[in-house]
């Protein structure tokens, strides 16, 4: 583990990786932004890289933990050169220092885990579809909760409870977000999902939630844009309905917004996750 730790970097200045206007990548050798690479785990056979970004006061106050927000396709929450679609992405690291430099969040330690491109749907589904496969959800699971979150908690200064620690995505990366949810209660106590893929394989997280046994206590943020289409908003209004029937309180410990004119992509999810953290990470006191 001592050696695993060592392998978080920061990025040192790529002079042939500057942007267009000739500049630097502003994430380029931030002492706040690490990166290790090519994770292995013990349960799926794809490495993968991990990206980290840490606080400011992590660096100002030495003797103090922070809580955790882990998130999935971590290449698309910070460097634009690594995105999905080039020059997208979530804008998470700067939003959160926005938000924790005015007082609205608590500081928080953002994990982004790399989807593995052509495997991320088998891993990101937690039952196999008859016509498109998938299903591996359940090592996907085991990684982040067997081999990551131990890794980052012994490296970092971290809060390592449930109530500290969350997990989130969009798409195929809301729907295992509230798989895990459930199934690791003990784990993540806040969940982040956005714009959910409900539909998959005939819509059997809502079988799964309705014959879950209790009500875990998380605190769920849940969305879905208005111009994705009509059936995945009937979808996500249904999966809302179905977790207020099993006890879940708008207002609360749910919060589920239909955003006008939100699409299915990372400029929508970056626009809204400024909303997200204020209600997953509100302010604490802090002695």
């Amino acid at each position: 583990m001592e050696d695993m730790a060592l392998l978080f970097q920061t990025l040192e200045p790529n002079p042939n990786a500057a942007l267009d206007d000739g500049q630097p990548h502003e994430l380029d050798a931030n002492p706040r932004y690490l990166v290790l690479r090519d994770f292995a785990s013990r349960f799926l056979p794809d490495d993968r890289d991990i990206f980290v970004y840490l606080p400011e006061a992590y660096l100002t106050e030495p003797t103090r933990s922070f809580p955790v927000f882990y998130l999935h396709d971590g290449q698309n929450l910070f460097d634009t050169r690594t995105s999905y679609v080039p020059g997208r992405t979530w804008r998470a690291h700067t939003t959160a220092d926005y938000l924790t430099e005015r007082g609205l969040i608590e500081p928080i330690i953002l994990v982004g885990i790399a989807n593995t491109g052509v495997r991320r749907m088998a891993e990101y589904t937690p039952t196999r579809d008859p016509r498109r496969g998938g299903g591996e959800g359940e090592a996907y699971g085991k990684l982040l909760v067997e081999d990551l979150k131990p890794l980052i908690d012994f490296t970092f200064r971290t809060l390592p409870d449930a109530s500290n620690t969350a997990l989130g995505g969009s798409s195929l990366g809301g729907l295992i977000t509230l798989i895990l949810g459930l199934q690791y209660p003990q784990v993540f106590g806040k969940l982040a999902i956005m714009s959910p893929s409900v539909w998959w394989d005939n819509r059997s997280i809502l079988h799964i939630l309705g014959h879950s046994r209790q009500r875990p206590a998380l605190r769920i943020w849940l969305d879905m844009g208005m111009s994705e289409g009509l059936r995945h908003l009937r979808d996500a209004d249904l999966l809302h309905r179905r977790l207020t029937v099993r006890g879940w309180r708008d207002g609360k410990d749910l919060c589920y917004l239909r955003v006008p004119g939100g699409l299915h992509d990372e400029e929508a999810w970056a626009n809204r996750f400024d909303e997200t953290l204020r209600f997953l990470f509100p302010p604490q006191e802090h002695n």
